[in-house]
């Protein structure tokens, strides 16, 4: 009986590979030229870490894959980890809180619960995430590098979406809301639904009016926030550190001439951010997200300290980025005991010239292969191209290598 694979997954294929692999290796570079140092964390975690901070909101928290983990007679509860940065906050308090600044960045898998099975369950992401340093700053530095990593995939163009945290819980405060009813109105807000609105908007005209200048009205400049500031400051005072803040960030984004959108339905996944919440879209598909979470580290068990941070979603990108031209591959073949040598040393070198070398284990369609390469003894080979039926002898390996440059540049 065929067993599929579960509910949720994906497999991996060699052409998929390629891609992951092409996102992995930019992420990287680009990371560790920003002065960032790579980590891992277990896939599992104790669940008290999620559930005893208040760090998940409660959607996330039911979708969270846990399990009793035995030691003798007793055990604990652990979960696979459905989030990057909260693992890495513990790293951080476990390892490093002696750091004025302490940058670092993974590609790890996600594990979240989806009852049909249709979407995924395993989730690979780039993440990267600032700890200590300032505030406009180090949110400033981490949407750049974010940007950089999409743009060097090739991936174009790129839009910048801007929201603000804590800009949006103390006005939903200020016009009545709180505790889970607050949650669960900016759950709805940020899938785009703003009919849950329509009590809040009922009770005054001037609630109505501010309800649809903060979530129906978009800008890009500094001088939107300032608008913003006019409109809500005077019914809201407790608005204005937040506006400050954005103000500050469009101002650093402006004057290094990025693009960008502020629009308050943007912050999904906003569990445990305080300030500033960004994403990168291309193509209506949302390719990532991070912000500020100065709340989190306190919350895990360290001191005040800020800090931010922000995830690529692999899989997104995977689907948007372009196929890369493969090397060409050669198929050797030692046609008896005395070409395996020589064989084994001309694939070396073909390699090393950037092909793909195979060798012929008894294949029956060489049709994949441009160039055949039979080697039949010392000083015996023989180069066929397929895509003329030309045949060539060659006395060295050198010789053919340089034959197989000159045809590919051509």
């Amino acid at each position: 009986m065929k067993v599929p694979r579960c509910k949720g997954t994906r497999d991996l294929l060699p052409q998929d590979m390629a891609k992951f692999r092409r996102i992995e290796a930019g992420f990287r570079d680009c990371c560790l030229g920003w002065g960032y140092q790579e980590i891992r964390t277990p896939i599992l975690e104790y669940l008290h870490l999620f559930t005893s901070a208040g760090t998940l909101s409660p959607d996330m928290l039911g979708r969270v894959y846990s399990f009793l983990d035995w030691d003798g007679w007793s055990g604990e509860r652990v979960a696979l980890r459905p989030d990057g940065t909260i693992p890495t906050a513990r790293l951080y308090v476990e390892n490093f809180q002696n750091l004025p600044i302490a940058r670092f960045f993974y590609v790890e898998n996600m594990f979240a619960f989806e009852g049909t099975g249709k979407e995924s369950r395993e989730r690979w992401q780039c993440g990267a995430e600032l700890i200590g340093g300032s505030k406009a700053e180090g949110d400033v530095e981490l949407i750049s590098l974010g940007l950089e990593a999409i743009t060097k995939l090739d991936i174009e163009p790129v839009e910048l979406r801007l929201a603000h945290a804590g800009l949006i819980k103390t006005f939903l405060e200020g016009v009545g809301l709180s505790g889970e009813k607050e949650a669960d109105v900016l759950d709805q807000v940020f899938l785009g639904n703003l009919d849950v609105l329509a009590d809040i908007r009922c009770k005054s005209p001037v609630l109505d009016v501010l309800l649809q200048f903060l979530f129906n009205v978009q800008g890009d400049s500094p001088a939107f926030v300032e608008n913003l500031r006019g409109k809500l400051l005077p019914s809201i005072p407790e608005l204005a550190p937040y506006l400050d803040e954005l103000s500050r960030i469009a101002s650093l984004l402006t004057g290094l001439g990025f693009s960008y959108q502020i629009d308050f339905t943007s912050g999904k996944g906003f569990e445990y951010y305080t300030g500033v919440i960004f994403g990168f879209y291309s193509s209506g598909r949302r390719l990532g997200g991070g912000g500020r979470y100065d709340e989190l580290i306190p919350l895990v068990g360290g001191k005040n300290v800020c800090a931010s941070g922000f995830a690529l979603y692999i899989d997104e990108l995977m689907d948007l980025l372009r196929e890369m031209p493969r090397p060409e591959r050669v198929l050797i073949r030692a046609k008896d005991a005395e070409g395996l040598k020589p064989s084994l040393a001309l694939a070396r070198q073909l390699r090393g010239a950037g092909y793909i070398a195979e060798f012929d284990l008894g294949y029956r369609k060489t049709a994949d292969f441009r160039w055949v390469v039979n080697v039949s003894g010392k000083d015996k080979i023989e180069l066929l191209d397929q895509s003329g039926g030309k045949k060539r002898r060659k006395s060295s390996v050198a010789g053919l290598v340089k034959l197989l440059e000159e045809a590919r540049c051509k």
